[in-house]
């Protein structure tokens, strides 16, 4: 796995927020997919860890992602806990899949990458986590990705062209999400190893 992506561990990470603004609005749910390799060199899930997350005090709620994700920050039920729990939740078992894999740090995998790389960089700023395991700019966007092999950026389309399943009432859960946008992932980069793109890689290397 170290080989595969320069030292580097994709894990997949999806947010549910209450904004587009990861400064002033709040993060509401977060989840992370590890992935590891099996004996054939083919990338696949690992373990799967998801916090729902409590409003961080001053924390923007636009009505409009409310309505959107529909999520009720105010629900009991969500058993949502702060920030720093949430962040430590998912941190801590990416830095052990890290070093497990031999890795040197995790680069972010996300459909529109960027924007679940900002709320979870500013989240980590509030709460000054000195261990965010993530590379700070550096990300795979499977936007991009599926558009290259499957000709659609949308993650519904892009996972019924992959022949992954898609439930469109459970989208806009981050775990949902998270884990539909691994399974993507791991087509596309399974995919590329069938076409050879990854032997042909590794012929340049000797």
């Amino acid at each position: 796995m170290a080989d595969r992506f320069r030292g580097f561990l994709p894990v997949v990470v999806d947010v549910e927020t209450a904004g587009f603004n990861p400064r002033t609005d709040a993060l509401l749910e977060i989840a992370a997919v590890t992935l590891t390799m099996d004996e054939n060199g083919y990338l696949m899930i690992d373990q799967s860890y998801d916090a729902n997350v409590k409003p961080f005090p001053g924390a923007n709620l636009e009505p409009s992602a409310l309505a959107f994700t529909g999520i009720d920050p105010d629900d009991p039920a969500r058993n949502a806990v702060s920030e720093k729990e949430a962040l430590e939740t998912i941190f801590k078992p990416i830095r052990k899949s890290i070093k497990s894999h031999g890795c040197k740090r995790a680069v972010l995998v996300g459909h529109n990458a960027n924007f679940d790389h900002s709320f979870v960089s500013s989240a980590a700023e509030r709460c000054d986590s000195k261990r965010n395991p993530f590379h700070p700019f550096s990300t795979f966007d499977t936007v991009s990705l599926a558009g290259l092999a499957y000709g659609q950026t949308v993650l519904a389309k892009a996972c019924d062209i992959a022949g992954i399943d898609f439930d469109n009432e459970q989208a806009h859960s981050a775990l949902y999400d998270t884990m539909k946008t691994a399974e993507l992932f791991c087509a596309i980069v399974n995919r590329w190893k069938d076409m050879g793109g990854w032997d042909m890689v590794l012929d340049t290397r000797e």
